[in-house]
């Protein structure tokens, strides 16, 4: 199992993008991650809502960030599959996500993430997921 700063430092690592969005690993442990995307104004879309690719990203790294502080380094993990639903408009504000696995098994793990506005507990999205584990 990886700690929230050895999780942040291999996804630095794999994907130095993340570190120039200052993604933030928060959390890991019990099969759970908590993610934060500070808020840039770039991810606004007309109307002020934060996007939707904005959102998936989150929602991809924290479900990544569960897998590797469950696992350890195995960053050859990757998505299998995504699904979102948007259920309120997000705030100008930081993005939280929070992952937990709910079945690991040799092959695959299925995850759930819900998505919050920094400072409300009004879900913003509700994502599942798949992630295919390397052998």
């Amino acid at each position: 199992m990886l700690n929230a700063d050895e999780v942040q430092a291999v996804i630095y690592e794999g994907l130095p993008a993340a570190s120039e969005e200052g993604l933030r690993i928060e959390e890991v442990g019990a099969r759970r991650a908590r993610v934060r995307s500070p808020f840039r104004p770039s991810t606004l879309r007309p109307g002020g809502s934060i996007s939707g690719p904005t959102m998936m990203g989150l929602a991809d790294a924290a479900m990544y960030a569960a897998i590797l502080g469950e696992l350890g380094r195995v960053e050859m993990a990757v998505t299998q599959n995504l699904n979102i639903n948007f259920l309120s408009r997000p705030a100008p504000a930081d993005l939280i996500a929070e992952a937990v696995i709910l079945r690991l098994g040799r092959r695959a793990a299925v995850l759930e993430v819900q998505l919050f506005s920094e400072g409300s507990d009004e879900m913003v999205a509700h994502v599942t997921g798949t992630y295919a584990l390397p052998r």
